[in-house]
């Protein structure tokens, strides 16, 4: 999947069937001049249903249908005939996707499970013909109801994306690179920051035939949670991951200072990310002699003393068995 393919945000109109209405029919028929009521009802106004699908991972599909209508019911007939029911419409949305009212901002639900379906609209219901309300002081009602309107919503489809395990560093750290090594994603990969713009996702594939997702989320910097650089675009993607992997490249000034800002804005975006598991890994660790490696180890086991932490090398393939072992471990560890 292309970078441009990747959509997570998006706007719908949706509008549900109105119901049709009922008939006021009085039965005719040869011999039988004044028949009493048969007039049927109308049929029910078509549904608008969100329903989820795991074989989607965006919602580019949705990207340029902004209008979605359901059938109207029809009209009820004679010999108590009822109306065909509207045409129901289904929005198949990936796993992850949050529903919000535009106007309120407020969350409706969200489709997590595959198959899962919900009424987004409700069609209108129909109209009673007026065979049902005959009477005996009332034999020829010439009346019957009308069919309830159609519901309309303005609404908001917003993916935040289901994986195991979420990339979290600052631009350029080397997050793209790894997730290439690591799965057969092909993201895009430049010396140069913001190069991830969309998140990308991955498959690792583990012993046995076992696998878990990994998410490479666009570069992190100070004040993303306020709205910086690309801001609460990409920080909702982390919410869904159980297992945070914060990479930070062995040249950086300050390998603790990097992790604490990362994990601050974390933090001041939604506190319960600090429940979730974490590991440390150093990247680009082929710049290190096995000297500077050593003395690394001794600051960083004073700096992170109940987080665990491991070095890496994507370019140069090291210790990314370890890294999988090491994740997969995490995610199968009962609580």
């Amino acid at each position: 999947m292309t970078e441009g393919n990747f959509v997570d945000y998006t706007k719908i109109y949706v509008s549900s069937g109105k119901g049709g209405k009922g008939s006021t029919h009085l039965h005719r028929e040869k011999f039988i001049e004044k028949g009493g009521p048969d007039g049927g009802d109308g049929g029910r106004g078509g549904h608008v249903f969100l329903v989820g699908n795991k074989a989607l991972w965006t919602l580019f599909h949705l990207k340029f249908a902004r209008h979605v209508k359901a059938g109207h019911g029809g009209d009820g007939g004679s010999s108590r005939s009822t109306g065909s029911d509207g045409e129901d419409k289904y929005i198949e949305v990936p796993l992850g996707t949050v529903v919000r009212d535009k106007e309120t901002n407020e969350i409706l639900f969200e489709i997590t499970e595959d198959g899962e379906k919900r009424i987004i609209a409700e069609g209108g219901k129909g109209g009673l013909g007026n065979w049902h309300f005959r009477s005996s002081t009332n034999q020829t009602p010439r009346y019957s109801q009308p069919g309830l309107p159609a519901q309309e919503a303005d609404i908001v489809l917003e993916l935040k994306v289901l994986a195991d395990v979420g990339l979290v560093g600052f631009p350029n750290a080397g997050k793209s690179t790894l997730l290439s090594v690591l799965t057969s994603a092909k993201p895009k990969i430049a010396d140069y920051p913001f190069t991830t713009l969309k998140p990308n996702l991955g498959i690792v594939a583990y012993r046995d035939y076992q696998s878990f997702v990994i998410a490479d989320i666009p570069g992190i910097i100070e004040g993303a949670a306020e709205g910086k650089g690309l801001g609460h675009y990409f920080l909702r993607h982390i919410e869904r991951n159980s297992t945070l992997l914060f990479l930070v490249p062995a040249d950086a000034d300050d390998i603790k200072k990097e992790y604490d800002i990362l994990l601050d804005e974390l933090r001041r975006y939604n506190p319960e990310m600090l429940d979730k598991d974490r590991l440390i890994v150093v990247s680009k660790c082929d710049m290190l002699d096995a000297e500077l490696q050593v003395e690394m180890k001794k600051q960083l086991d004073k700096d992170f003393k109940d987080i665990p932490y491991l070095f890496i090398s994507s370019v140069a393939q090291q210790g990314l068995t370890e890294l999988k072992d090491k994740l997969w471990a995490m995610l199968n560890t009962e609580v």
